[in-house]
């Protein structure tokens, strides 16, 4: 193996890592920012009726690690069996299986919780029946919703092929219009799941 091929394989492989990395921080920003403006939402919502809201620092721990679920989620292609529907059915899909994972996160927190406050058995129990009322299906409602555009984003930037949705949103629209339409005239719009 020559010189230049190692270097091709060593650049491929860092661009890839790269790519990876900045991916997983767009995923964790996003979902970051939702679950933060969630947390004030419920924050605000109870201080009307005087009860205090503590739990902040768990949209981050919750972003980082449903940010890793779906990066591993995606290598596995989960939701690419309906790569030849129409984009609707794989967002669907992807924001219903989500929303699972955010649900059994929740269930998970309420569990670990319940350990770090010393509870037993039977109040660990009571404690997760008691979060499985109304709040967790508005919770699962509030978030399902929040990833159909999260998914549709993500799903447009497969279909129009790498760095095309960084262009759409941060460079004018002549440099990216420019592109979209050689693209288009070559027939060469979409990404490897389009092939």
């Amino acid at each position: 193996m020559n010189m230049s091929t190692t270097d091709k394989k060593e650049r491929g492989w860092k661009r890839k890592l790269i790519h990876e990395l900045s991916d997983y921080w767009f995923i964790v920003l996003y979902l970051t920012i939702f679950f933060s403006v969630f947390t004030n939402y419920q924050r605000l919502i109870l201080a009307h009726y005087n009860i205090i809201y503590t739990d902040y620092g768990i949209s981050v721990i919750k972003a980082l690690v449903l940010g890793k679920v779906v990066l591993i989620a995606e290598s596995l292609h989960v939701g690419r069996r309906f790569e030849n529907k129409p984009l609707i059915f794989s967002v669907i899909y992807n924001s219903i299986v989500f929303t699972v994972c955010v649900l059994l996160f929740n269930t998970a927190e309420v569990i670990v919780d319940g350990f770090i406050h010393k509870m037993n058995a039977e109040q660990a129990v009571a404690e997760l029946v008691s979060h499985y009322n109304y709040e967790l299906f508005a919770r699962g409602m509030v978030v399902f919703f929040a990833f159909i555009p999260f998914f549709a984003v993500r799903e447009l930037g497969l279909i129009l092929g790498p760095g095309m949705m960084r262009k759409l949103f941060f460079q004018k629209r002549s440099a990216w219009r420019l592109t979209l339409d050689e693209q288009c005239s070559r027939g060469t719009v979409g990404g490897p799941a389009d092939k």
